[in-house]
């Protein structure tokens, strides 16, 4: 029963991604300067596991979001009757982000529709446009749509410092194509061009110097990624205007020294930079000017080489505070905006896309495990602003309806579209990149496979076929990093010989036949992630997932433990440091017998248990340890330390 079900699916995405295939029937450029793609969410479809828990969790939540309460701030400016309750946070209407959330809001519906076929959530993004349309008239001619007065602009632009508005514009402007793509709404590709040609009236005539003058370079004013969204509507309407519109959001100061491979990015706004590359690797990919290539290419390797904690976050209150790869001082209660998670996952996907390679994945899976997952409280889906990576603090999350803050709009959309990067599709290759159980399907080669796996809990995942004939394709599986001890695989239960790539993929090319079984084995061990600026101090890791100590809730009140402030309010509690034998974890660390992913230190003056940060809430914890070698200066140093 479960393999017609499977079948069926096949037939089913040729309908359902008739949407997203309409929305990219403009956009060859970009295939020709891909050597892979993404499968449409409506052709992954996740199975029971923390990843799936997580995404109902969302999809829960976006469904009680009431209609005209979001609706409430573009009804006011608008001039629109309405006795809505307003929301708070960011969303309250005196408030200068609101609409922000709701560009967030639409997103995330519109991939939850593709994602799970929920026809709730497309009926409620197919209500909230229609209003979106009737706010849009009545604001005038020109195309303006946004929940903040278009007189605000006026003020940005003779100088004002106004925070983001034109990151709001961004936001609706990306939730409208979105509800296009996913939910293949043309009201909302309407709304889009109309807004879209406002930003292009708005801008016109604009020199770059004026805007450098007046907000591209403020710390204050985020635009977002307005020009990846123009970009993205130039590739569905082939409207150059939109290219156009575009370029002028391409901050030169920004750009110029990542072109010549510099890195000038200290003291800058992290989460206000980020979206400007991605536009720039859209900007590639829809122009094929290597320029913009070169620019979102060497942005990517110096970041997450050298300005990434463990986690694969970025950010100490929100900036770049100090010079690449000087990462032991800026550890804090503010360290690690979700909202650059989130970003730099996207700038991941499409670099990969140009030219795949597992270290790549490899990034993507420790932030997203670490960085994402982690970030959604399980109790009622909220997410997190910052993740504190100094030890002693705790997670705080937003509430369902006084918040609102940018990464409880990031928050909505990562957990909505989980499934993106689980595999990609080459001209005649299935790549997978990440052990998440799920389905895919390739209704052009005739088949769905189906990733059956308990990981991170075991360090195995087996993928079976499911098709009504045979069919001749290569599988590309990620060797990854953290799998020191060789991967092993079966096929229908026969050992199979593995050798990967210089790129870091094991290639299985047969005919496959309905019921093949593959089997992958893929030991994890623990490994130190330490610091480039201080060896003493590093992160405990097994496989992918960063190891949190839990440091209980001593000394902090229960309200701290469950504020919902953006980052903890408080003193951290006192953390050990350990004192080690080797440099091997092995020697001082176990793992809890009966428990799995728990471990513990042992031989310390105070010894911890060790548990994944993803999945520890409610209590203090540390990431990173001061690890000294016995009787090594730094050793007798820190004893003396103690003794004074």
């Amino acid at each position: 029963m479960l393999r017609y079900i499977e079948l069926v699916g096949l037939v089913l995405t040729l309908v359902g991604g008739a949407a997203a295939a309409e929305a990219g029937a403009h956009d060859t450029p970009a295939a020709n300067r891909r050597k892979v793609e993404p499968f449409d969410l409506g052709q992954v479809r996740l199975l029971d596991g923390p990843f799936r828990e997580a995404m109902e969790r969302d999809r829960q939540y976006l469904r009680s979001l009431d209609n005209d309460r979001q609706l409430h701030t573009f009804r006011l400016t608008a001039g629109l009757p309405t006795h809505a309750k307003p929301l708070g946070g960011w969303e309250s209407p005196n408030d200068r982000a609101r609409g922000e959330f709701f560009g967030h809001s639409l997103s995330a519906c519109a991939m939850m529709y593709a994602a799970t076929g929920d026809k709730e959530l497309k009926a409620k993004v197919d209500m909230l446009v229609a209003e979106l349309a009737r706010c849009q008239a009545a604001l005038g001619s020109r195309g303006y749509l946004d929940a903040l007065p278009e007189a605000d602009f006026d003020r940005l632009e003779t100088g004002e410092l106004i925070w983001g508005h034109y990151y709001t514009v961004h936001k609706i402007l990306a939730g409208l194509l979105d509800v296009y793509t996913y939910c293949g709404n043309r009201q909302a590709l309407e709304i889009a061009t109309k807004l879209a040609d406002w930003v292009d009236l708005r801008t016109r005539g604009q020199s770059v110097a004026h805007f450098a003058k007046t907000w591209h370079r403020d710390l204050h004013v985020e635009y977002g990624g307005l020009n990846e969204a123009l970009l993205n509507l130039y590739a569905i309407t082939g409207n150059r205007r939109c290219l156009e519109t575009a370029r002028r959001f391409d901050d030169e100061a920004l750009y110029g020294p990542l072109a010549q491979g510099c890195d000038a990015l200290k003291g800058l706004h992290v989460n206000t930079q980020i979206p400007k590359i991605i536009g720039a690797a859209r900007a590639y990919e829809v122009t094929g000017e290597t320029r913009y290539r070169q620019i979102a290419e060497y942005f990517w390797h110096e970041v997450t080489a050298k300005r990434c904690y463990c986690t694969g976050g970025t950010s100490n209150y929100e900036l770049w505070q100090g010079p690449p790869g000087k990462l032991a001082a800026q550890l804090g209660p503010h360290t690690q905006e979700c909202c650059c998670t989130y970003n730099l996952l996207k700038l991941t996907r499409h670099i990969f896309m140009w030219q795949p390679d597992a270290a790549m994945a490899d990034f993507y899976e420790r932030a997203l495990y670490n960085g994402i997952l982690g970030t959604q409280n399980p109790d009622n889906g909220m997410t997190m602003y910052y993740v504190p990576l100094a030890s002693g603090y705790w997670k705080t999350f937003a509430s369902p309806l006084d918040s609102f803050w940018c990464c409880t709009g990031t928050g909505v959309e990562s957990f909505a579209k989980l499934a993106d990067s689980i595999y990609f599709r080459g001209d005649d290759e299935l790549w997978i990149n990440l052990f998440i159980p799920s389905v895919v399907s390739w209704p052009a080669k005739g088949f769905s496979l189906r990733q059956e796996t308990r990981f991170p809990d075991s360090d195995r995942t087996t993928l079976r076929f499911v098709a009504p004939r045979p069919v001749d394709t290569g599988l590309r599986i990620r060797i990854p990093y953290w799998a020191k001890q060789g991967v092993t695989m079966r096929l229908n239960g026969a050992p199979l010989a593995v050798s990967a790539t210089a790129a870091g993929y094991a290639t299985v090319r047969r005919a496959w036949h309905d019921g093949d079984r593959l089997e992958i084995e893929m030991p994890m061990s623990l490994h130190l992630h330490r610091m480039p600026d201080e060896p003493q101090m590093a992160a405990v890791m097994y496989g992918p997932l960063v190891l949190a100590g839990r440091l209980g809730t001593k000394g902090v009140k229960p309200k701290q433990l469950h504020a919902v402030t953006m980052g903890p309010e408080g003193k951290p509690i006192a953390v050990p440091w350990f004192a080690v034998d080797s440099d091997d974890p092995h020697t001082w660390i176990r793992p809890v017998e009966g428990k799995p992913l728990e471990f513990r230190t042992y031989g310390q003056r105070t010894d911890v248990t060790l548990v994944p940060l993803c999945r520890l809430f409610g209590e203090c914890y540390g990431v990173y340890w001061h690890i000294y070698r016995k009787g090594s200066p730094e050793h007798h140093q820190r004893l003396a330390g103690e003794r004074r």
